[in-house]
């Protein structure tokens, strides 16, 4: 989601976007060194002078926004009109004729870092440890290598794929050992494979460990501690595509240290790693995630860094609730920043996954919860 530097007028246009679309325009733009923003300005301004653009399939699309110059979300929308055409289309018109007006530079795009993602809400009860598990078993499907953190002290996300037993071992190091310096071993001595089959031996859970609830303390006594965990982690990047992190339900500098270990890294490209906050459409959620962002914001000023809010998941929704609830899963929606990737379901599936201690993607493979996680599994595999 691209947002305007302080001090520039920008005004907010929100429409949707297919994903496909959106990871395109996010790498094509970083290739010839625009923003995302400025890129999309630039793809709407030329949509204007071409002359009966082709359509454009936008199955899929959903909400998305960006800022433009004053005055030219109301001019997109006063030619979409007039050309007779919905703003989804008119956005993916413009943006698909920048795309081929603007190839690929014939040098090749500057290696990326391992994609790092946490998934976050100082709230807890909202589903952090089912989209993160989920997500992560659907990028291991895919092909990616993937391992999944359970960073969260309470060790739901340990339990839950059946490893609580590791828990509580005694003698063995821990990821907060390593991540204030004091372990001796290898990090990858730490690690599990999840055996079934789908995920051909490619999806590695670091589990929890009981020393985690003092990790705030210990990482008060840590020179730099918010770069804790990547100095902790650095020596496994290299195995791995994709690194997703079960966050803590909390603030603090156990939170700190995640958010700075997900920030944008030089050359990396933006919104490919990040923050993902799964909510539920209440009042509880937007108090949650208004707290989240205040202190990422802080973290980024303070630091002088980028961490990108990739997206929120309104998770368990039932519009059989009531007016509230869909007023509030509808307010979500209208937020260009973070945008909503997802909306899922109250069902029951990712429950049962859960309390049987099995993987949901084995469990139920052909649930609507797990084609969700391989939905958004594709947002994440850039």
């Amino acid at each position: 989601m691209s947002i305007p530097s302080q001090g520039e007028q920008r005004e907010k246009l929100i429409t949707s976007l297919s994903p496909q679309l959106r990871r395109h325009l996010k790498i094509r733009a970083f290739e010839h060194g625009m923003d995302i923003q400025d890129a999309a300005e630039h793809a709407i301004k030329s949509w204007y002078t071409t002359e009966d653009p082709p359509e454009v399939d936008t199955k899929g699309a959903k909400t998305w926004g960006t800022f433009l110059s004053p005055g030219e979300p109301d001019r997109f929308k006063a030619v979409c009109t007039d050309r007779g055409v919905t703003y989804v289309q008119g956005l993916a018109q413009a943006l698909t004729l920048w795309l081929e007006a603007h190839p690929s530079p014939t040098s090749p795009l500057v290696a990326q870092p391992v994609t790092r993602v946490i998934v976050a809400n100082q709230k807890g009860g909202v589903g952090k440890t089912f989209i993160a598990s989920g997500v992560a078993q659907a990028l291991a499907e895919a092909g990616k290598r993937v391992l999944l953190i359970d960073y969260d002290p309470q060790g739901h996300l340990t339990a839950e794929l059946g490893f609580e037993d590791l828990m509580y071992e005694d003698d063995v190091e821990t990821l907060m050992m390593h991540m204030d310096g004091t372990a001796k071993g290898d990090i990858h001595e730490l690690l599990v494979a999840l055996d079934q089959e789908r995920f051909g031996e490619r999806l590695h859970l670091l589990p929890a460990s009981d020393d985690a609830f003092l990790r705030d303390v210990a990482l008060s006594k840590v020179s730099f501690s918010e770069a804790a965990l990547e100095r902790a982690l650095e020596p496994v990047e290299e195995d791995y595509d994709v690194i997703v992190i079960d966050g803590p339900p909390s603030l603090g500098l156990n939170m700190d240290t995640a958010l700075y270990y997900v920030r944008r890294r030089e050359g990396e490209l933006a919104d490919r790693s990040g923050v993902i906050s799964p909510v539920w459409a209440n009042r509880a959620s937007h108090r949650a995630v208004r707290l989240l962002k205040r202190q990422k914001d802080d973290l980024c000023h303070k630091g002088r860094i980028t961490v990108d809010y990739l997206g929120l998941i309104i998770n368990a929704y039932d519009s059989r609730r009531g007016k509230l609830v869909t007023e509030n899963k509808d307010e979500w929606e209208k937020s260009s920043s973070p945008s909503v990737l997802a909306i899922i379901g109250d069902l029951k599936e990712g429950r049962e996954a859960a309390d049987g201690e099995i993987p949901l993607l084995e469990y139920a493979p052909d649930s609507e919860h797990a084609q969700v996680m391989r939905d958004l599994a594709k947002e994440l595999a850039v």
